[in-house]
Parts: C-alpha cells; sequence; structure tokens
C-alpha cells in the first residue's frame, strides 16, 4: 500500500518528465485490496507448502501448555491434541491493543490489522496512535488520496530519533495529513448514516467532535500470552508487557524454564520487527540441533519506517547516545540533501536530511546512522553491515560515493552540529 501511494505521486511527476498523464487518474481501492490480499493468501499457501515439504506437522489450534514438556491444542471444532516436546518456542507475536477504555472503540473502530482486508475504501479515516504503523497507514491513506487525521497524545516515533520523527511527521503534515496533537479520545459513535462521531479532549481540556468514515486504532500491540498457562508451568512474564523474560542462563531466548524459550515480538525488551523473529529463530533452531553456540545480537538492528519519506535507521538515536556517551564525546555529521530525482518536478525536499552519530576522537567509531529520504530502506541496509563491523568515520569519508544516488549523500557528510555551520545542501 505504500508503493501504491508512491506509484501515485510518481504519476504526478511523471508529467514534469515529459510523460502525457492526464491530470486526474482514477485510483482503485478495490483492485489495490484484491492485490494485497491475494498476495498474502499466496504467502500463507506457500508457507504452509514449506512447512509440508520440510516434514513439519502443522496443527491449526489454539495451545496451551499443560506442562514444560506438554502442549494441549484445540482446533476450531473443540477437538483436542496433546503434544510432547523436549524443547517448546512461544512465537505467539501481539495483537493490536484495543482502546477498551474509550466507549465505543471495540465496536466501531478497526486496527491496523483490519485495514488491510477491507474491501471498501476508507473514506475520510482518523488514525489513533503516534507508533510508525500508525504513521505508516496514516502516510499511505493520504497518498492513495483520502482525507486523513493522525491523533497523537504525546509524541511520534518514540523510541525513534526525535529529530529525524519531527522531519517525518512536519513532512506528512505539508503533504496533506492532518495532525491533532495532544489529543486524547473519550468516546466513539455511530450515527444514522453510518458515520462515526469522535469525540476527543484537546491539550486546552476542551472536548472536540469531528466526524469519520474510519476510525483505526494504532494503539500499540499487546502480548496474549496469560491464555497460554506460561506462569503455571514456571516461565516467568514481565508484569507490564505480558511478555516473555528471556536470557537465562546465557542464552538470549531462553526462559525461566530451561526447556522453553521465545522469540519475536513476545521476547521482552527485544525489537518487535519481523526479520528480528527470523534471524532469531534460525539461530535458536541452529544452537539446539546444530551444536552452535552463537547467539542472537538484538543491537544494531537496521529498521525503516515506511512514511512517504522514508526513514532508516540504525544503531543509537541521538537522544540514546547522549544518555550513554557524554556530549564531549560524541561528534554528531549531518546534512540535508537534495534527491536528483526530486529537482525536475520540483518536490519538497526540504526534510530529507541525514546525520551520523560518532565517537569524538579518531578514528571516530560510529554509534549511529539515521536517513530520511527515498528509498531509505534500501540504503540503510548496506551501512548496517558496516556498523556491524565496527565501521568509523574515517572509513566512511574515504569511501567513494556512487553517483547520483542519495545513498552518497552519507559518504559526503562532513559538518558537525557542534560546529554551528549550515548543513543545508551546496553545490558542492
Amino acid at each position: 500500500m505504500h508503493q501504491a501511494a508512491l506509484l501515485g505521486h510518481s504519476l504526478k511527476d511523471a508529467q514534469a518528465y515529459g510523460w502525457d498523464v492526464p491530470e486526474t487518474v482514477p485510483f482503485s481501492w478495490e483492485n489495490m485490496s484484491q492485490a494485497v490480499q491475494n498476495h498474502v493468501r499466496s504467502l500463507n499457501f506457500a508457507h504452509r507448502v514449506k512447512l509440508k515439504d520440510k516434514h513439519v506437522d502443522f496443527f491449526n489450534a489454539l495451545g496451551s501448555l499443560v506442562d514444560k514438556n506438554t502442549v494441549k491444542a484445540v482446533d476450531v471444532k473443540g477437538k483436542e491434541r496433546i503434544l510432547k516436546a523436549e524443547n517448546i518456542v512461544i512465537a505467539v507475536g501481539l495483537r493490536p491493543h484495543v482502546l477498551d477504555e474509550v466507549p465505543g472503540a471495540r465496536e466501531y473502530a478497526i486496527t491496523s490489522d483490519d485495514i488491510f482486508w477491507r474491501h471498501e475504501p476508507p473514506g475520510k479515516t482518523l488514525v489513533i496512535g503516534a507508533s510508525y504503523i500508525a504513521l505508516e497507514c496514516g502516510g499511505f491513506l493520504t497518498g492513495l488520496g483520502f482525507d486523513t487525521t493522525i491523533m497523537v497524545r504525546s509524541r511520534c516515533l518514540r523510541s525513534f530519533d526525535q529529530e529525524m520523527a519531527e522531519l517525518v511527521t512536519d513532512h506528512m503534515a505539508s503533504s496533506g495529513t492532518r495532525f491533532l496533537w495532544h489529543c486524547q479520545p473519550q468516546r466513539i459513535d455511530k450515527g444514522s448514516d453510518g458515520r462515526l462521531l469522535v469525540s476527543f479532549v484537546d491539550r486546552k481540556g476542551e472536548v472536540m467532535q469531528d466526524e469519520f468514515n474510519t476510525v483505526m486504532l494504532a494503539t500499540g500491540r499487546k502480548a496474549e500470552t496469560k491464555g497460554l498457562n506460561l506462569e503455571g508451568v514456571g516461565v516467568k512474564l514481565n508484569a507490564e508487557t505480558n511478555k516473555v523474560v528471556g536470557g537465562h542462563d546465557g542464552d538470549n531466548e531462553r526462559s525461566s524454564v530451561p526447556n522453553i524459550y521465545a522469540i519475536g515480538d513476545v521476547l521482552h525488551g527485544q525489537p518487535e520487527l519481523t526479520p528480528v523473529a527470523i534471524k532469531a529463530g534460525k539461530m535458536l533452531a541452529h544452537r539446539l540441533f546444530g551444536k552452535s553456540k552463537l547467539q542472537m545480537e538484538y543491537n544494531k538492528v537496521a529498521t525503516t519506517v515506511f512514511t512517504p519519506l522514508e526513514y532508516g535507521c540504525v544503531g543509537l538515536a541521538e537522544e540514546d547516545a547522549l544518555i550513554k556517551y557524554d556530549e564531549d564525546s560524541l561528534e554528531i555529521y549531518h546534512a540535508f540533501y537534495k534527491p536528483l530525482e526530486f529537482t525536475v518536478p520540483e518536490r519538497d525536499y526540504s526534510r530529507c536530511y541525514l546525520k551520523v552519530i560518532c565517537h569524538r576522537d579518531k578514528p571516530q567509531k560510529i554509534f549511529g546512522i539515521h536517513l530520511i529520504g527515498p528509498n531509505a530502506g534500501e540504503v540503510i541496509q548496506g551501512f548496517a553491515v558496516a556498523l556491524r563491523c565496527g565501521a568509523s568515520f574515517d572509513q566512511l569519508a574515504s569511501t567513494v560515493g556512487i553517483h547520483p544516488t542519495c545513498a552518497e549523500e552519507l559518504v559526503r557528510v562532513h559538518i558537525t552540529k557542534r560546529s554551528g555551520l549550515d548543513p543545508t545542501a551546496t553545490g558542492c
């Protein structure tokens, strides 16, 4: 859906590049939605086939622990099956959090999971939340032509670098996404015309109202582990998140019960990212069955927020670096830059920005890299390898860039925040 929105913007750019594209090009939510759903179904089918090819038994059932070696599985028809295992892995992920304290939220709002399965266009949409999921959904809905508002209680992208987060939301606002800052929903009511009336409190404590066709909750995801009887067999859960506490006996994924492990989003304190879960699962399998001793390393994991202007990062945010190291021992290089593809259609590039957070002493070991711009995810992946290998700023600066790319801006950056010089893009 992010790609669909980008293509819509590219159609407008194409006019500037000489393509005879009509001013108005119709968009079909139904066609896009069906294509997305068909793709997801094909993935699910392929996974089932691969499991069978690998001689893995798959049970579509709800599981719970009887003891540390026994799982009870109950299918949709109520049929019960008892499974025995030497080792058990908890990999149940998370479910979207529903604001049950807000009357009407469970009855009338959808979650970030639901938006991908809607056959009807969402119309005027309110997204409640400030996570990367909230911003990604709000961004592509605006890009697809829908009147979109994002309601934020405090700040966006809380766990990310806040300077970068502000630039991301500024760009979204300038592109048509409306933000309701420091607002909280109070109730959701459904009118006779089917529209949803949302009552909310603003930063001054005043009650406001607005109508929407769709209200989408993106207020985080929660672990639903209580029904698994984990604590009943001795697995320690974090009291606040209900996630499995790992790290026992020197194994990052081992729970307080030695033969029970957790991977993915359900493991407390680790990145909630699918590739992280996949990598952790593979490495755990190699330890259990392949005599490997290698542990999953959860630091320096690259990620990208797929907003209209993508934000890719790896390593420490500036705020975290300042906590871990004193300000005098850090050097932060930064630059605004102008993607070449933005020049001809005269697109807004004022929030295309990057920074490299380093140790101040030579050779200036890099602690974090952040980039806002087109294809940031593709760019940051390669630099993530360098960061994991202990790259320094000296090595970064001695690397020849590929011109004309956005990625080359990271090896060209030379202005520090400490210098006070203007980091705005220049010709040379």
